[in-house]
């Protein structure tokens, strides 16, 4: 860990981040701002970065893409039991599951969260708004969406065990949320249109004690809630399509804001793209297609302390998306002139041995930092329990794209 412009920063330094994460240290009442391993540039707060608030909370500090996160279960099976049939499970799941932007689950899903009392604020911004955005959850609750969201099955590499993960948040109701109270604290009706915004704004804050900023916490504690009901449907899928039970699961989100204790005092946690991890907590941290995940477990030290007990959520990408695939066309939706080839992907990920179902070379290993690098930064802060090697990765198609990517 060292300190560039007073920002606590793992591992190597991107100035793009840390001039963000300045600009966040400058606004409301900042207790400390850190940034991750595998940090990088975001939209107003940078991904991979904390921010600690005194009694405030920034949307767009948690982002567009509220409460994404990680599931992991341990199953009961090894490796030796599903290594034959490993093409038709990944098969499967490819047709079970729904991969892409704003698509909805063929079976819709009742879940007790849909008579949760916080879906009345809604009605209380504008007429028919409650009665909009649940008919939105209900249709897309189990839906994975694109970017880099996936729904993986892995090998523990010391015992043989099978795991399965998965990784993406609230879908287009937690979109409709963050852009909503974006849009009303810039004086624009909730569901008005936006304009283009800066990539480097400065964050957008509401006092907790507010009318504002108790509306928000609201809505993103209840998009949270939907967050965690898609990705344990998912689980359960994926579950049932191995014929597994599960032994154990992580869950964490890595988009959100927590009330928690540092330093003496009760502050808000805004994290974005960053795990939560104080002494004894697990998360699930992924790598990319062609690496290995890891569980993890927060430590006892200093530098836990510094990090306002947080860790990193991934290896960090080391190449833009447009890089790597090309811009996109939208009139054909697909990405062209990128500099990573479909064949290079293909042969990367066969020569690790994994079964790929969707993605777009934008997403192939070669645009991620070595996990184990960014791990190691945050040595001080962490010991890893299980080390997991991908064998079948299932992700939307090279021809969706996902603005809101966390």
């Amino acid at each position: 860990m060292r300190i560039v412009d007073n920002i606590k920063v793992w591992g190597e330094p991107l100035e793009n981040a840390v001039s963000q994460a300045v600009t966040c240290s400058q606004y409301g009442d900042v207790l400390g701002v850190a940034l991750m391993a595998d940090h990088h540039k975001g939209y107003s707060q940078p991904i991979g970065g904390v921010v600690a608030y005194r009694n405030m909370i920034s949307p767009s500090g948690v982002g567009y893409d509220i409460a994404c996160g990680n599931k992991a279960v341990c199953t009961n099976l090894m490796w030796d039991d599903i290594r034959d049939r490993i093409a038709v499970i990944m098969d499967d799941i490819q047709t079970t599951i729904s991969f892409g932007v704003g698509r909805n689950n063929p079976t819709p899903v009742e879940h007790e969260l849909f008579d949760d009392p916080n879906w009345k604020l809604f009605d209380s911004i504008e007429s028919g708004l409650q009665q909009k955005l649940k008919t939105l959850a209900r249709n897309q609750l189990g839906t994975v969406g694109s970017g880099n969201h996936f729904v993986d099955i892995f090998v523990e590499e010391k015992t043989g065990k099978v795991w399965i993960a998965n990784h993406f948040g609230s879908r287009g109701f937690g979109h409709k949320v963050a852009s909503g109270f974006l849009n009303l604290a810039a004086g624009r009706e909730f569901s008005g249109k936006a304009p283009g915004e800066s990539m480097d704004q400065p964050p957008t804050l509401f006092d907790l004690d507010s009318e504002m900023g108790d509306m928000y916490w609201a809505g993103m504690t209840l998009a949270g809630r939907y967050a965690y009901a898609g990705r344990d449907y998912v689980i359960e899928q994926v579950l049932g399509i191995l014929g597994a039970s599960a032994e154990y699961a992580v869950h964490n989100h890595h988009n959100f804001a927590w009330k928690e204790q540092h330093m003496g005092e009760e502050v808000v946690v805004v994290r974005k793209g960053a795990t939560p991890l104080a002494p004894g907590q697990l998360g699930f941290v992924g790598g990319s297609m062609g690496d290995m995940s890891v569980i993890v477990e927060g430590i006892q030290s200093e530098e836990n302390t510094d990090s306002f007990r947080s860790t990193v959520h991934g290896a960090g990408r080391i190449m833009s998306r447009t890089q790597a695939a090309g811009k996109m066309n939208y009139k054909l939706r697909k990405r062209m002139g990128g500099e990573i080839s479909e064949e290079q992907m293909q042969a990367a990920i066969r020569a690790y041995g994994v079964e790929l179902r969707g993605a777009g070379t934008d997403e192939s290993p070669f645009v991620y930092k070595k996990l184990q690098d960014v791990l190691t930064a945050h040595a001080n802060t962490l010991k890893i329990n299980h080390v997991l090697r991908p064998v079948g990765v299932a992700m939307a198609g090279s021809n969706e794209f996902d603005p809101y990517k966390d």
